[in-house]
């Protein structure tokens, strides 16, 4: 794990991409989820030779499509134009699954509502009466892909730390984050418990102050 750093100003969405970026490793199998994950392919090198998968049946996606690059039949699954990179391929429902569901994706980067410092993932459903619950490929990802990491923002509109000591909202899976970006801090968690790995815009007393859990400063 890199050095713990601390910025003044909090991460913009586009910089909280940029970081998720950067640490996908080369030639990784990555699957970015619905809602902030979709900007992260924004930020992809070339030479980091990441092969983006969408569970609606593409291997191969780009860059989101913008002008003159909108393809109203080219899109992931939030619905969401993209482009495709050279060698794309296309393929049944069924057999994207099949990729999630057996272990083949490297990495996914998904929204949350909720994480819990056991690792545990929410991401479905508030269950507010009247939500519309949403799960998608979101349990087959959390629990396939070989890392699951996470994009949100810090806190509820209420202030209230979205990551806890244990989950209020449905469950998508089970021990199943590694790591958390947000707009506030980046953590790690692992055996060792919270780790948190950079902060922004707030000290590391401040947020250990506002989190209702214990947290590790990194090294």
């Amino acid at each position: 794990m890199s050095e713990y750093t601390s910025t003044d100003a909090a991460l913009s969405r586009d910089e909280m991409a940029k970081l998720v970026a950067a640490d996908i490793p080369a030639g990784a199998f990555v699957n970015l989820g619905i809602g902030q994950p979709t900007n992260v392919s924004n930020f992809l090198t070339t030479e980091q030779g990441v092969t983006l998968h969408t569970e609606n049946g593409m291997l191969g996606m780009g860059p989101v499509a913008t002008g003159e690059d909108i393809d109203g039949e080219l899109i992931n699954a939030g619905k969401i134009p993209v482009t495709e990179l050279p060698g794309a391929s296309y393929f049944h429902h069924a057999d994207s699954f099949a990729m999630m569901r057996g272990g083949h994706l490297d990495v996914c980067v998904l929204g949350a509502f909720q994480v819990s410092q056991e690792g545990d993932l929410a991401n479905w459903h508030t269950g507010a009466p009247g939500a519309i619950p949403a799960v998608g490929g979101a349990m087959d990802l959390a629990i396939g892909a070989k890392q699951t990491w996470v994009m949100m923002g810090l806190f509820t509109k209420a202030g209230e730390s979205k990551l806890v000591e244990e989950l209020s909202y449905p469950v998508t899976g089970l021990g199943c984050v590694s790591r958390i970006y947000t707009e506030s801090a980046i953590f790690v968690i692992d055996q060792s418990g919270v780790t948190v790995r950079s902060t922004h815009g707030i000290t590391f007393e401040e947020l250990a102050e506002r989190l209702p859990i214990e947290l590790i400063r990194g090294a």
